[in-house]
């Protein structure tokens, strides 16, 4: 299955410069998306997940226009050609 992972500005660093990925996944979740993330940047599966295995709670996770927070958390289905942009929280103001 065909997907596209979009990178937020702090983590291209981490992507040699990459914002959008476009990579083959071998299953039907997020989560199988994140592995083959991490098969190909290793380093930015801690930028993304926490020590037990969960979305960083400042991250955010889109497939397409949903949160997976909403469809599923990291069991959320993949669709073929499908969008997971890394959204980081922005806090602060006045």
């Amino acid at each position: 299955m065909k997907l596209t992972v979009q990178l937020p500005g702090p983590l291209l660093a981490l992507s040699e410069g990459r914002g959008a990925l476009d990579l083959e996944v071998e299953g039907a979740t997020v989560q199988d998306a994140l592995t083959a993330l991490w098969a190909v940047y290793p380093r930015l599966r801690d930028r993304i997940l926490d020590d037990q295995g969960r979305v960083r709670r400042h991250v955010n996770l889109f497939l397409d226009r949903e949160s997976i927070r909403h469809t599923g958390g990291l069991a959320s289905p993949l669709r073929d050609g499908a969008t997971l942009s890394v959204i980081p929280a922005v806090s602060g103001g006045m």
